[in-house]
């Protein structure tokens, strides 16, 4: 055996400057950011019904919610009170990994969109912020079971806005 072979592994720790190693910066970006916003998109599911749950069973008054948060749409865990406990985890897992997958996949396509961009034009600006946030508003878009031309279009305009305002903030705070 060589003394000088590399032994290179999928996953490295957060010391060595990411998670993944797949041979290529695009790659490892692009699943490093999958990975986190899907944790990200779980922990937020599972807390977001979790209130909602707790709301209900005491009695809470939920009135003061916007109706966009708390209405059938807003990917609530429509048969989480299941016949059996049984039904009811896997209406939970269920709805959680779709919504993980959801942020998973914006943010991989995200930083996808911003890394190309970056490498095409060779710089990295708002430009290339507007551009990846409109093209991932749209995408996600395109997710929701009843879309619209007009939903489709403010995604990407919202998109392109908070990438936008991200990029331009970024060291100002």
């Amino acid at each position: 055996m060589s003394s000088n072979m590399e032994c290179r592994s999928l996953l490295h720790g957060f010391d060595k400057g990411g998670l993944f190693d797949l041979g290529h910066p695009l790659l490892n970006r692009i699943s490093e950011s999958f990975v986190k916003a899907a944790g990200i998109g779980a922990v937020q599911a599972v807390a977001r019904e979790a209130y909602f749950t707790a709301s209900e069973s005491t009695g809470g008054d939920t009135s003061s919610i916007p109706p966009e948060i708390t209405g059938p749409k807003k990917n609530r865990f429509p048969d989480l009170r299941g016949e059996t406990n049984r039904k009811s985890v896997e209406a939970l897992v269920k709805s959680t990994g779709k919504e993980s997958v959801q942020w998973g996949l914006a943010a991989g396509m995200y930083s996808g969109l911003t890394y190309g961009l970056k490498e095409a034009r060779g710089v990295h600006d708002w430009k290339n912020s507007a551009l990846a946030g409109a093209i991932t508003g749209a995408a996600l878009a395109l997710t929701l079971e009843e879309r619209s031309h007009e939903q489709v279009v403010q995604c990407a305009i919202t998109g392109a806005a908070i990438s936008t305002a991200a990029n331009l903030l970024t060291g100002i705070f």
